[in-house]
């Protein structure tokens, strides 16, 4: 009996946290100061590997396109350790189109020395100097991408965190603001959309100009959207698509150094 009890109130709270996402109205991101609507960013999202942007990111990406801003996505390499890359970066283009972001604002790069695999170690120098240059290219005044941990500890992940760092170090004036995905444990990464409310708890600690929350109202975007990564849609990211808490909300946290 117990056990039924424990069930129904878990099918409840999962209920009640999609309405939450549904029918309630997030607060505004902290990219944009209290009062501003008009002016629009160029934006750079820097990933590792195709089917990163919306595994992890649609939240952001979603909530930043609604917003009118340009965002752009850099992915650092074609996710070739099956030898299905060329396979992978047609279907990034798909899925950032499926997002808003059409393939004029999105690049793929295929360097020898970038190349997608658990043990391959990436440059932290490489990534600044490419960070560096299309930045410039593009006049963009925000980055976003991983944390240290890089959601998933994948070493290419946190490499990518890695050189942005760098390139921040690197940078002479502060003109650039970045911002990383919080990784969370492992309980709340399958909490699916009842993350929601310890990821509000957790912003409203900290001063609305180094973190912010931004839910998902449309999570089926996500679904879509992974779902043009065909390569990768098999029954394991399908799940995890399903109740990951990062197909529902994410916390960025202003990378200060």
């Amino acid at each position: 009996m117990a056990l039924i009890l424990i069930a129904i109130a878990l099918i409840l709270l999962w209920v009640v946290s999609l309405c939450k996402i549904f029918y309630s109205s997030a607060p505004k991101a902290a990219f944009f100061s209290e009062g501003e609507a008009v002016r629009k960013r160029n934006i750079l999202l820097v990933v590792a590997h195709p089917d990163d942007e919306s595994m992890f990111f649609s939240p952001t990406i979603l909530y930043l396109t609604s917003q009118g801003n340009n965002v752009h996505i850099l992915c650092m390499s074609t996710g070739n350790a099956d030898g299905k890359g060329d396979t992978r970066k047609e279907e990034l283009y798909q899925a950032c189109a499926s997002l808003k972001v059409g393939p004029e604002q999105v690049k793929i790069l295929d360097h020898p020395d970038l190349q997608d695999g658990f043990n391959h170690i990436w440059s932290q120098s490489l990534l600044a100097e490419i960070v560096k240059k299309e930045i410039a290219s593009r006049a963009i005044d925000l980055l976003i991408t991983f944390d240290c941990y890089g959601v998933s500890g994948h070493q290419n992940h946190r490499d990518v965190h890695h050189g942005i760092q760098t390139f921040l170090h690197e940078t002479p004036q502060r003109s650039i603001e970045a911002w990383e995905l919080v990784s969370v444990s492992m309980l709340r990464k399958y909490s699916g959309p009842v993350d929601i409310w310890l990821s509000l708890l957790l912003t409203s600690c900290y001063p609305r100009q180094q973190m912010c929350c931004l839910i998902n109202g449309h999570p089926r975007k996500s679904f879509l959207a992974m779902a043009q990564h065909q390569s990768q849609w098999i029954w394991f990211r399908k799940l995890f698509v399903s109740f990951s808490s990062y197909t529902y909300v994410n916390v960025l946290k202003k990378i200060n150094v």
